[in-house]
């Protein structure tokens, strides 16, 4: 598959047109920012994980019925993927109180929820991806009822597959973001990554954080969290 021009470029991936117009290749970044792009840096290596995780994690869920952009990895840093038109929204579930929702109502942090909770943010960066409900949704017509219906149900679906795979690598999955895109027909699929990047991943004995919040919270040995939960992946996984 031959690589076109930029489309895009985020702050952890470039995104490259084909020669097939239904395609795009995705690049992953070594870049990292935390907090709305207020803190930047650079994490090691964190490309090349990110992207094999993400893909090793969005065929797990393609074969348990959750449909999602991913076509083919081609490289340890590339992957071809469906082109879609994200949904403008970041679709967090959490089952561990952690992070902003801490921060936010008071709750501490590590307290289990009975059920995971679902949140929506608007994704615009110069608001600074503020938190909206369903009725501002439709409002503002950035997703149908259907479509809200749709990506509820399939985020508590990934929610629970991913959870009971990390369990099994003695992780606990306390929350995550995902995206989710429109194919041309307007079928929802799962898009963007499912990485350390984008979920909270918690060693199940000692608490150890193994994600970006070694980063967000200057806690040292980045890359060596960033390490350890991809090696436990790829020993569950195989």
């Amino acid at each position: 598959m031959q690589k076109g021009n930029l489309l895009y470029e985020g702050k952890a991936k470039k995104v490259y047109e084909t020669d097939d117009p239904a395609l795009l290749i995705v690049e992953y970044k070594d870049d990292a920012t935390a907090f709305n792009g207020q803190k930047k840096g650079t994490i090691c290596g964190k490309g090349v994980i990110n992207n094999q995780m993400s893909n090793r994690l969005m065929q797990r869920l393609a074969r348990a019925d959750v449909p999602t952009h991913f076509v083919q990895e081609l490289s340890e840093r590339e992957t071809l993927v469906k082109r879609v038109e994200i949904v403008p929204l970041e679709v967090i579930v959490r089952n561990i109180a952690a992070g902003s929702f801490s921060k936010r109502y008071g709750i501490p942090e590590g307290t289990s929820f009975d059920a995971p909770t679902v949140e929506f943010s608007y994704k615009n960066d110069a608001l600074g991806d503020p938190l909206i409900n369903t009725t501002h949704v439709l409002a503002m017509r950035l997703a149908t009822a259907e479509e809200i219906e749709t990506i509820e149900r399939y985020a508590l679906r990934v929610n629970a597959l991913l959870r009971d795979f990390w369990a099994d690598c003695g992780v606990k999955l306390v929350d995550f973001k995902l995206e989710f895109g429109r194919l041309p027909d307007g079928t929802i699929i799962l898009a963007d990554e499912i990485s350390p990047d984008t979920c909270r991943l918690w060693d199940s004995a000692t608490g150890e954080k193994l994600d970006k919040d070694r980063f967000r919270r200057d806690l040292g040995g980045v890359e060596d969290a960033y390490a350890e939960i991809m090696r436990r992946l790829r020993e569950h996984d195989d």
